[in-house]
């Protein structure tokens, strides 16, 4: 079934003849390129990174990394989303705003260095069950989802990026930075930062990738994987963890004991 779904996918983005990959260097994006390099050569391919404010600096420097390993064009595309103020007010529509001028610029500059190419993009079909705003962006503007079309699901997806031997294939679900900050506060560059700093110490504290901290500022309220709870809880880590993120401005530190999920500040929209 799996192997049916990979040679449907490769035949569907050789058919699109040149394509431009919307590219974060997360797990779909980085198979989305593998296989487009896959099925039309290097030559034919183009990987946009909108480098925002609101992509991690890992990220970033993951997707130099991936594209580098795969021998794909990566064109880095300067785009700041704030200054879209139904990005920056961070409403509940925050992610079609967002989406919809990334990927109005990505088209735009996809035109310029690989004329014809089609937009694509690293949906898969898990995501559809989630609260996505910016699809309803994509579809408008006629950006291809090949893995959702596919019918990939993320652990489908994890097992193809596996068989290759892409350094994603086991990384945590990413997302933006935005999604740590409470609906209807709106995003400022000082709480961007301070977010993703936070998140990397603690990534270093605790040795684990799969968390987020959700920024109430002045309070922080960490998501972890249920079983670190406690170890994060107990002595020396706990006092590492208070003195790391108070040295970053938070006053009081939470641990949420529900534990990490993905999308858990959608139930503010």
């Amino acid at each position: 079934m799996l192997e049916q779904k990979e040679q449907a996918l490769l035949s569907a983005l050789a058919s699109m003849g040149r394509v431009a990959v919307a590219f974060s260097g997360g797990v779909d994006s980085s198979l989305l390129l593998a296989l487009s390099v896959e099925a039309l050569g290097s030559d034919r391919v183009v990987a946009l990174t909108a480098d925002s404010p609101l992509l991690p600096r890992h990220e970033y420097a993951t997707a130099e990394q991936v594209a580098s390993r795969l021998k794909a064009r990566l064109v880095v595309v300067p785009f700041d989303e704030l200054i879209i103020e139904g990005v920056r007010a961070n409403g509940p529509m925050r992610c079609y705003h967002c989406k919809r001028a990334r990927f109005e610029a990505l088209q735009a500059h996809a035109e310029r260095v690989l004329p014809g190419a089609v937009l694509i993009h690293g949906e898969n079909a898990d995501d559809i069950n989630d609260y996505r705003p910016g699809s309803r962006a994509a579809r408008e503007l006629g950006v291809r989802a090949p893995l959702a079309e596919a019918g990939l699901t993320k652990a489908e997806i994890r097992e193809l990026s596996r068989r290759r031997g892409l350094p994603t294939w086991n990384h945590p679900a990413a997302s933006c930075l935005a999604t740590r900050v409470p609906t209807g506060t709106a995003l400022e560059p000082e709480a961007l930062g301070r977010i993703e700093r936070a998140e990397a110490a603690l990534q270093t504290l605790l040795g684990e990738q799969h968390l987020r901290v959700r920024d109430h500022f002045p309070l922080a309220r960490i998501e972890l994987p249920a079983e670190r709870i406690v170890a994060a809880a107990s002595e020396p880590l706990r006092q590492e963890v208070v003195t790391a993120l108070q040295a970053l401005g938070y006053r009081y530190i939470s641990l949420d004991l529900e534990g990490y999920r993905m999308g858990s500040m959608n139930a503010d929209v």
